[in-house]
């Protein structure tokens, strides 16, 4: 890994946390790949899951399990999303935004910079019915290797941007902290998108006398949303990576030069993520938690990506060589 970049930590009051309604286990399917870390998980038109590993591979999965390499970015894959024209979106923390031709396995790049500047982070991209493309950046000054950093320095430098069709990128918000899962909501009224350290999602209003701006959908979660996506009945479906640490967030309002000093630790003294399997469902008009699962399984956790397809919901992670999944009829 490379050598770990400096961090410049700012006090900061983490949100507070809410209670939301305890959820069961459900049955799991775990689905092995082959590699780590396949970060989030999409459906195309036909059924077929895609994943992106930690190697760089583009993955293609069918339905029953088999998984298929495709295509390799060269760099770190991380959200994805298919777009109306069946090609493969995907957000490459090293190269930028791309797009995968998912027929002959040519990548393109969409977008490298924005206002002249390389993209560092990009992490989550979705599509309207128009064409127009959105994507979010985690942070402007790490990269997927060094995320913790960026948790560590409690800075909101991420954002929110959209691709229009002539090719132009606008930024939309700024000052985000730690953006990540976006998504469209089913009537295309809005984007909802979330902010892994803010611990809330939002919505970016597309159209009606909100447009353009952001309203809170879900705020002071008792844990990390990563990617997330919509579901056939218009619920957003959100991938909770674990709950909040509680050294982190002990250390955030404290002196600054205390996370300085741990940010140089060896990576195995820093604080680890228990694994366990939870991702939830809100309503996209109440931000009502309407669904989910918490639970933990010796062979799947630590839950980056979700999707539904063919009546499963279909969980990615960063922490196993698997996918998994669970019937949609199993949680309410």
């Amino acid at each position: 890994m490379p050598r770990k970049p400096p961090i410049d930590p700012v006090r900061w009051t983490p949100p507070p946390i809410d209670p939301l309604p305890d959820f069961g286990p459900a049955e799991l399917t775990i689905v092995p790949m082959p590699g780590e870390g396949p970060e989030d998980v999409v459906a195309d038109a036909a059924g077929q899951l895609w994943t992106g590993l930690v190697d760089g591979r583009i993955v293609r999965v069918s339905p029953d399990g088999a998984a298929t390499a495709v295509a390799d970015t060269g760099g770190r894959p991380l959200g994805m999303h298919v777009a109306r024209d069946g090609r493969v979106l995907i957000c490459d923390s090293l190269r930028g935004l791309l797009a995968l031709d998912a027929t002959t396995g040519t990548i393109t790049t969409l977008v490298e910079s924005v206002d002249g500047r390389k993209l560092k982070f990009c992490s989550n991209v979705t599509e309207t019915s128009d064409g127009t493309i959105y994507f979010t950046e985690s942070t402007s000054h790490f990269q997927f290797e060094h995320f913790s950093g960026a948790i560590m320095e409690a800075r909101g430098r991420g954002g929110l941007f959209r691709l229009s069709v002539d090719g132009s990128v606008t930024t939309l918000l700024d000052g985000l902290y730690f953006a990540n899962g976006l998504t469209v909501t089913a009537d295309e009224s809005a984007l909802v998108f979330a902010e892994t350290q803010g611990r809330r999602l939002s919505k970016y209003w597309l159209g009606g006398p909100q447009a353009g701006t952001a309203t809170p959908l879900a705020v002071h979660l008792p844990g990390y949303p990563d990617n997330i996506s919509t579901g056939a009945d218009g619920r957003i479906w959100v991938a909770m990576v674990s709950p909040p640490n509680a050294a982190a967030e002990w250390l955030a309002p404290r002196a600054p030069v205390i996370r300085k000093l741990l940010w140089h630790l060896p990576d195995r003294l820093q604080p680890k993520i228990r694994p366990q399997v939870w991702v939830l469902a809100f309503d996209a008009d109440s931000g009502a938690v309407v669904a989910g699962v918490q639970m933990t399984h010796p062979n799947f956790g630590t839950v980056t990506g979700v999707v539904e397809s063919a009546g499963k919901l279909w969980m990615s992670t960063i922490a196993f060589p698997a996918l998994a999944y669970a019937n949609l009829g199993d949680l309410g």
